[in-house]
Parts: C-alpha cells; structure tokens; sequence
C-alpha cells in the first residue's frame, strides 16, 4: 500500500487518487475487511462535526481577500514600523501574521499580501529574492495562528480538543513571527535597505481607524470559541457573516458577483480538502484494523526511545514530508500512526500537534515542492531560482523556532493550562 501511494504521488497523482488506489490495492491483495467496507469507511471519514467548520473558514479567507482587509492590516503596520529597518519586509510579515488570525490559510496569506506588497519591496531595494522569500515564508505562519485549518484537521483525526489546539497555537505562531522579524530587520540594516518615513501618530491613528474593523474580526471569532459562546464551526459562521458585513456595510468593497465567485473558490478549495480527508480516512482504519499503530508503539518501548528522541525523529521525518506534501495530506494520513506513540511516550497531545503543525507550516515553504513556493511563483511572477535562494535563510530561521517549540512545551501548553 505505501509503495503504491509513493509511486503515483511520484507520478504526479492527485493524493486522494494516490492515497484511495493503495487502500484498494491492500482490500483486494490481503485478506481480512471486505472490500465494500471501502466506500463505508470513505464517507464515514466525512461524519466529523469539527469539520464543519473548514468551509467556513475557506470562504472567510476568500471574502478577506477580496474585501481590501489585506491593504489594511498592511498599511496599519507600515504605519506602526515605518522607521524600523527592514519594515517593509516587516509590514509583510506582519500582515501574513494578521491575515492568519482570520482565514488560517497560508495559500491565501501569500496570495493577498504578495499582490500588495511585492512591487512595493522590489522598488525599495529589497531585490527579488528576498523580496520573495519574505512573502513566500510568512505565509507559512497562518497554519499556526488560530484559527487554522491544520490544527481543526489533526484535532479531528487525533480526536484531540480544536479549542485547545487554538489556544497552543497562539505563542508559537508568535514566537516563529518575532524570530523572523529579527532577521528581516538586521539582514535590512546590514543590506543597508533605506528606511521609510519616521513614525507619526496622526498616520498611525488613520491607519489604525481604517483596520479597526478588521482587527476586530479575530477578536470576536477568538474570544467567543475560548469564552464558550459558540464553538470553532459556529465561530466559522459567525466569521462569514462578519466578513460579508465588512465587505458589504462597512468598507463597501464586495459586490454581489464578487462574492459568488468567491463562494465557488470556496466550494472547489472545500471539496480538494475533503476528498483528502476522506481517502485518508481509509488509509487510517486500514492501519488500525492492521494493528499498525499498536505495533509502531511496541516498537519504540523495544527500542527504548526516550520522548526527545522521539520528537527529534518527527522533526526530521515532518521537515522531509512536508517538502512534497502538503500539511492536510500529511496530517491526515500521520496523525493516527504518530499520535499513540506520542501518547505512550508521555507527550502532550496538544504539543505534539502544534510540533507536527510547525515541521508542516516550514514544508510549506521549503524547496523543492513547498506549495507556498508555487502560489509565490504563480501571484508574484518570480523565477523558481530566485524564490529557492530568497527561502533559505527563512528556514533556517524557522528551524531554530521549532527547536524552541519543541524542546519548551510550556510555549504551547502555557495558555492552555491557564484557561483551563
């Protein structure tokens, strides 16, 4: 079964079809479940209440983006960094960052802030490959800040708290964003990028007054999952519908046509996702049926594999999946075999989530396969080569904060243990 997925991914299979062709292979070579349990287990894998809220969360990120909330978030934090060095690249990083507190797409975050930004770093001296690799890398953070749709997506397979999952995320996807505003400020005050204008209240104030409504988006969404008002796939809805309000009442920037095509996005960006997560499902109960988990955990207590080593594995096991997979295949499918043995080795669940979150959020950008790199390629106009080298170093960076993440637990579990 893993043979035949590995070579049609290879060959450029879409996953489901590679993921729902190993699954067959395995029901009609080896004996045990019928193979009408197929078709079962495929829309079984679908009744999950949580996931609900991924079409929600698609569609607020396709109306944020057609909105003009990206300009805003932007402009706020040109406003706010103006005489930093680097805070062009900073006004990128942190609108990817905003952006990812609404949709918790890091296709999305690239597409939006790269139609903004890129002409703008390119003019000012940042050159084209780490103008690129800003961009490109940045977006990343949206899988990390809540609400994400990765973490809804292992909450669900893991059967671990979407909530919670939420909550662990905030000060890591914090912690990945100051790490990389560090850089992108000493690398522009060595490059000697020129700075923009100085600081001014009276701008920062406008600026502030024309993002209010979208800053406070997040907030209601948040506060209201965390505060027990409604729960992460009504908090979808509720982000919708806030976003249409935005879009239609008070920035008057969505038309009814608009809004339709981004509804159609929405619907193909949903059915891609779902059909992965129902393939996946298959490959997961063939796996439990097989008694594959169960025999992984006996493996690593044979091996005597302490929780570092463990998690040291995962980390080099994720960073090389995540090049050619995106993160909701490799969720999906991983999460029932790496979760139990997590478990049994005494890590926190919800850590190990936002661990293998991050390890994926880094695949997303990391050469050669990264789907950020070809959503930069495509929106940007960059050659490969240029995106390649501008990445590098935000990996690097990257990698440093999923050292940090992983060996202080407290980072993700801090606020959880605090609201509990």
């Amino acid at each position: 079964m893993s043979i035949a997925i590995a070579i049609l991914t290879a060959l450029g299979a879409p996953i489901f079809v590679a993921l729902l062709a190993g699954a067959s292979l395995a029901l009609l070579l080896f004996p045990g479940p019928p193979l009408i349990a197929l078709h079962q287990t495929i829309f079984g894998g679908l009744d999950a209440y949580a996931l609900l809220s991924v079409p929600f969360f698609v569609f607020a990120g396709e109306l944020m983006a057609i909105s003009g909330i990206a300009n805003r978030l932007i402009g706020l934090v040109r406003a706010l960094f103006g005489r930093v060095p680097g805070s062009l690249g900073l006004a990128a990083l942190g609108g990817s960052t905003l952006i990812g507190t609404i949709c918790g797409s890091s296709a999305a975050a690239v597409a939006a802030v790269g139609r903004n930004i890129h002409p703008q770093l390119i003019d000012n001296g940042y050159g084209k490959q780490r103008a690129a690799g800003i961009i490109t890398s940045s977006g990343a953070i949206d899988i990390v800040i809540p609400p994400s749709i990765a973490m809804i997506l292992y909450g669900a397979s893991a059967e671990q708290s979407i909530p919670k999952l939420f909550i662990a995320g905030i000060v890591p996807g914090l912690v990945i964003a100051l790490l990389m505003a560090g850089y992108i400020s000493t690398s522009a005050a060595i490059a000697r990028i020129p700075r923009q204008a100085r600081f001014q209240a009276q701008a920062a104030f406008v600026a502030f007054r024309q993002a209010f409504w979208a800053l406070t988006m997040p907030v209601f969404v948040l506060v209201g999952i965390y505060a027990g008002l409604f729960s992460p796939t009504e908090a979808g809805g509720f982000a919708c519908a806030y976003a249409l309000f935005l879009g239609f009442v008070v920035y008057r920037t969505i038309t009814f046509p608009a809004m339709l095509e981004a509804a159609v996005r929405s619907a193909m960006m949903t059915s891609r996702i779902m059909m992965v997560v129902a393939a996946a499902g298959v490959i997961s109960w063939i796996l439990t049926v097989e008694g594959i988990p169960q025999a992984l955990i006996q493996a690593t207590a044979d091996a005597g594999l302490s929780p570092l080593g463990f998690l040291l594995i995962v980390n080099l096991l994720l960073l090389a999946i995540g090049c050619v997979l995106d993160p909701t295949s490799a969720i999906l499918v991983l999460s029932p075999l790496l979760v139990p043995i997590a478990i049994s080795l005494g890590i926190d669940p919800i850590h190990f989530g936002v661990v293998m979150t991050v390890n994926l959020a880094i695949g997303m950008f990391t050469p050669p396969f990264g789907l950020n790199i070809f959503v930069a390629q495509s929106v940007l106009g960059a050659r490969t080569a240029d995106i390649y080298r501008g990445v590098l170093p935000f990996v690097a960076v990257q990698i440093c904060a999923l050292a940090f993440i992983t060996l202080i637990p407290g980072l993700s579990l801090w606020l959880v243990d605090s609201m509990s």
